[in-house]
């Protein structure tokens, strides 16, 4: 299942920001995806362990770990903010060029990027998330099922993103694109109170 589509315009950044705060949307290549309401807790236990996991490995590093909302825009070029018609927010994300980090935005591909799947966001993420990332040269994007402890990890070649590297939620997963790092999944289960399997 995805997003339903705001309507049938291509809008921009300028449109996006714009709109009432009293709904959430992203852009994708001019198109507006309804997000989802607010995540569940199992959703945002996921991000904030593997983010805590994540901002301790980092800490002596150059790179920042940003947890939803944050814009970030995915320009085709060099054209203006307010023309970007690719605007997403990751669930978290890590981004180790501070000159892609402005006051209110991320105005390029993250170094790596995680969504947590949902039933109303898997379709949306797997899909067309997955093109807009490989399209923008995120570099690691990792796809996490909790409920089937299921990882899916896509790394970009500089060309594009081969093919998904799958496993099981069991043992600790190293980061591809932030060397030294790697994510301890039975933190994660633990707090989310599920067995390791």
């Amino acid at each position: 299942m995805g997003y339903a589509l705001r309507d049938d315009k291509r809008h921009s950044y300028a449109d996006y920001r714009a709109w009432p705060d009293d709904a959430r949307y992203e852009l994708i290549e001019g198109a507006a995806f309804l997000m989802a309401p607010a995540p569940t807790i199992a959703h945002q236990t996921v991000v904030f362990e593997v983010a805590r996991q994540l901002a301790d490995a980092l800490d002596a590093r150059d790179c920042r770990v940003l947890l939803s909302p944050v814009d970030v825009l995915l320009p085709r070029g060099n054209e203006a903010d307010d023309e970007v018609t690719t605007v997403v927010q990751p669930d978290l994300m890590v981004v180790c060029d501070a000159q892609k980090i402005g006051t209110r935005q991320v105005r390029g591909a993250p170094d790596w990027i995680m969504e947590v799947l949902s039933p109303s966001s898997a379709g949306h993420d797997q899909i067309v998330k997955l093109a807009a990332y490989e399209r923008a040269g995120v570099r690691e994007y990792w796809l996490v099922q909790p409920t089937d402890r299921v990882l899916t990890i896509y790394r970009h070649d500089g060309r594009g993103y081969g093919r998904a590297t799958i496993s099981e939620l069991n043992a600790p997963t190293p980061e591809g694109v932030l060397p030294g790092v790697a994510i301890d999944w039975a933190r994660v289960l633990d707090k989310l109170g599920l067995p390791e399997t």
